[in-house]
């Protein structure tokens, strides 16, 4: 299993990916939900270029995405967000995932989020931040499986963090 950038990724197998895909689904905001294949492609170069912090639309930060492929099967995607803004501190976080519904329950995100953990240790990010939806405790387990720890909470949100030195030196992933 790995994780392979969008931009280095088959394409044509992304964009079938995606789109299976909601809008919206658990906090997860599909961007390129109905785009046809043209215009998924020129999202793609866009995410090549913010990936090395150019042409960021306003309030974004650097990301990449990356596209979990179990033996040439692609079957999620998780997007690490190389810094915060007061956005994303108090909101979303680091990294965002979504794991396509045929191929949940078989251990995918939690090893995906293990490997973007590994990306976001590898940019010098020492806590990762995150959130999720109260009412998608799948996801939860996920994340408290990787060493998250609840660190606040609203009325529909969870904010986790991951204090990724901890993890290093014998947590729980």
């Amino acid at each position: 299993m790995e994780l392979i950038r969008v931009q280095d990724s088959d394409y044509r197998k992304t964009y079938e990916l995606y789109m299976t895909f909601p809008e919206n689904e658990n906090g997860y905001m599909n961007n390129v939900y109905g785009y046809n294949y043209e215009q998924f492609l020129e999202w793609i170069e866009k995410k090549r270029n913010w990936s090395l912090g150019k042409e960021l639309p306003e309030g974004f930060v650097p990301d990449t995405t990356y596209v979990l492929v179990d033996e040439d099967v692609y079957v999620g995607v998780f997007n690490l967000r190389h810094c915060l803004n007061d956005f994303l501190r108090e909101g979303p976080g680091h990294i965002g995932y979504c794991i396509s519904e045929k191929y949940r329950g078989r251990g995918y995100a939690t090893k995906g989020l293990k490997l973007t953990l590994e990306k976001a240790g590898q940019r010098s990010i020492h806590e990762v931040y995150m959130s999720v939806n109260k009412d998608n405790p799948a996801s939860l387990r996920v994340q408290m499986k990787n060493g998250a720890y609840i660190h606040h909470e609203n009325e529909t949100e969870f904010f986790t963090r991951i204090n990724l030195i901890e993890v290093e030196e014998g947590g729980e992933q």
